[in-house]
């Protein structure tokens, strides 16, 4: 190494040691940017990575035991969302099952610009026997493994076949980490002979190094155009995205809006960009929004989005923005996000083309009518939250709203609710009074069941005091309730409200308004007729989460329920409040969807419900449309 000193390490070790030293700074304040490594161990990376942790002690890379690679993902991207994106976890796994694990988790931290550093054992870079335990063999391409599997869903993907070869790998691996235009899942192979392989490594590798989060600020001819549009636009509304939250942009939205009275609709990930009570905040946008923001959306003229990549739930399918004058502005720091629906486009960090374009604004406000419309809407809306949330018999069986609306009473501006899939995402959407920025944590860019417990672990890991609260049905449950046991192992205070109502409700729904007919979607035996239409199962979730550790308050009536919540939220210790609500083939209360969504119907069918679907659905796509 030309006389420099060296530090002779395995390829673990030095890795280990490597990413204790990476910090990320935005705004003057360094974070930590690996503050623990998840971990399973079996054969691929027990004697590497797992070594590695041990040797390196707790105090320079924490360990976190999972049950399932994917989960372990998840309570990753929990943690990355609650500290803002500027520190995050890594999850190791061993080769084959525990490597494919991840794909779901780095699908769904990529999808939502979310980091996460994924570091799966790989075959023998040397290959002394061929095939290995778990090698998937390729007879057109020795050099694949599972693990390239990982490579559409990571933002950056490298297989480490040297020692050296770990040094360019992991620089570019974390500058991908703590780039806010970049970031999402990252993926560096680590071969199980090269993990153990030892190395002169040069000290400087091993230096404190600092990653500026950087700021961009928008180029003033872009905010100059983007400020005449907004004076021109008789009606303009603003979608706030997730990038609002990324940025910590909520304030200057706020300052934005004050100054100039335009209305605030928000994605599921945008949510919160303003406190419900705010009087420009309209609620969620789209599918799932509400009734005043998509009235809005239909004559707005000018739609103004913040950090938003616009999903079709947030379009409607690209039917919701139905002027035919309507023009975009788009504010994100990425330019493929900015310049979709052909819009003006300010490239730039959120928070700073807010504080820009509110000066450039200077004595601008929309028409006070318009002001005047909106507010009314709002209230509208609030009376049906409220109805929606009221229950006349505290003894009776409470309805899925009603659930949130005796959550509601109980939680705190600092409290995080988080849901991810089934019929919640759209009741919450819908309903959900988000009283602070971080409260309102809806995993919906991949909308992954099974995402919510192991996520209120990463937030929890990120917020130690704050009350977390995962909403979870029993289709979801089912699907991953495997950390539950990790909560109560570490001590992980989060509360579960398992909802049981018997199948899967919101894909019951769906499936009836497209002409399948709830077919599949309810957990029953099966009848006669060999459908599933039978008794509900006999299924005890309360007594599972009991048996993995958990304590469980069980809720046979709204007033009991009110009870439970506020006991769970004084507690110590992870719990479980179960409750029965209805069952999947009736509906939970909340208000009807606003605007479409795109689900193709059978253009052939026999069956009388399937032909009404489509002509349905022949007949809201009709209203589609490009906006270039």
């Amino acid at each position: 190494m030309n006389g420099s000193a060296v530090r002779r390490l395995t390829v673990a070790q030095a890795l280990v040691e490597f990413l204790a030293h990476q910090y990320t700074e935005r705004d003057g304040q360094r974070h930590r940017l690996i503050n623990a490594t998840w971990g399973i161990f079996g054969h691929g990376n027990v004697a590497g990575l797992g070594q590695a942790l041990l040797e390196s002690g707790p105090d320079t890379m924490p360990y976190l035991q999972g049950r399932n690679e994917q989960a372990m993902v998840h309570a990753a991207v929990g943690y990355a969302r609650q500290n803002n994106r500027l520190a995050a976890h890594a999850v190791t796994t061993s080769i084959g099952p525990g490597a494919t694990n991840l794909v779901t988790g780095a699908a769904l931290a990529t999808v939502n610009r979310l980091p996460v550093l994924l570091l799966p054992g790989d075959i023998f870079a040397t290959r002394p026997a061929d095939p290995v335990l778990q090698q998937l063999e390729v007879p057109y391409a020795g050099d694949i493994s599972v693990n390239d599997a990982l490579r559409p869903v990571s933002r950056f993907f490298d297989r480490v076949m040297r020692p050296e070869a770990l040094i360019p790998a992991a620089l570019q691996a974390v500058r991908v980490l703590a780039d806010p235009a970049e970031t999402g899942a990252v993926t560096l192979a680590l071969p199980q002979d090269v993990q153990a392989e030892a190395f002169d490594w040069p000290e400087e590798f091993f230096a404190d190094r600092v990653w500026h989060v950087r700021r961009p600020v928008p180029e003033a001819a872009e905010v100059a155009a983007a400020a005449r549009t907004i004076r021109a636009a008789r009606r303009p509304l603003i979608v706030a995205g997730g990038g609002v939250h990324h940025s910590e942009a909520e304030e200057a939205l706020r300052a934005l809006v004050d100054a100039t009275g335009i209305p605030v609709a928000s994605t599921q990930a945008g949510k919160g960009s303003l406190r419900y009570d705010h009087p420009a905040d309209i609620g969620g946008i789209g599918h799932t929004g509400t009734a005043v923001a998509d009235d809005l959306a239909r004559t707005a003229d000018l739609v103004i989005g913040v950090g938003t990549r616009y999903s079709d739930f947030t379009t409607a399918s690209a039917t919701l923005f139905a002027d035919p004058a309507v023009r975009f502005l788009n504010l994100n720091i990425t330019p493929f996000d900015a310049h979709k629906l052909g819009a003006t486009t300010v490239v730039a960090d959120a928070r700073a083309a807010l504080e820009a374009l509110t000066a450039e604004l200077a004595g601008h406000r929309v028409d006070e009518t318009y002001e005047a419309e909106y507010r009314t809407g709002k209230a509208a809306w609030e009376l049906r939250v409220d109805a929606a949330y009221a229950a006349e018999d505290e003894t009776a069986r409470p309805s899925q709203t009603q659930v949130l609306g005796a959550l509601d009473a109980v939680v705190g501006d600092e409290d995080v609710v988080i849901n991810a899939a089934g019929s919640l995402p759209g009741d919450l959407h819908k309903l959900w009074r988000a009283r602070s920025p971080r409260q309102y944590h809806l995993e919906y860019g991949y909308s992954c069941m099974g995402y919510e417990i192991p996520g209120a672990i990463g937030v929890r890991l990120a917020a130690p005091a704050t009350p977390v609260w995962a909403l979870v049905g029993d289709g979801t449950y089912l699907m991953m309730p495997t950390e539950i046991v990790t909560a109560v192992q570490e001590g992980i205070n989060i509360n579960i409200v398992l909802l049981q109502n018997h199948g899967y409700a919101s894909i019951g729904g769906l499936s009836e308004t497209t002409g399948a007919e709830r077919f599949g979607t309810a957990y029953r035996f099966r009848a006669p007729d060999g459908q599933y239409t039978g008794d509900p199962l006999p299924v005890d979730l309360a007594a599972n989460a009991a048996s993995l550790g958990m304590d469980v308050l069980r809720a046979k009536s709204v007033g009991e329920l009110r009870a439970a919540l506020a006991e769970a939220r004084a507690s110590d210790r992870p719990t479980c409040v179960y409750v029965e609500t209805e069952t999947a083939d009736t509906v939970s209360g909340a208000p009807e969807a606003q605007a479409w969504w795109d689900v193709p119907v059978a253009q052939t069918a026999t069956r009388p419900a399937a032909v009404k679907a489509r002509e349905d659905y022949d007949r809201q796509a009709a209203a589609r449309r490009r906006h270039l």
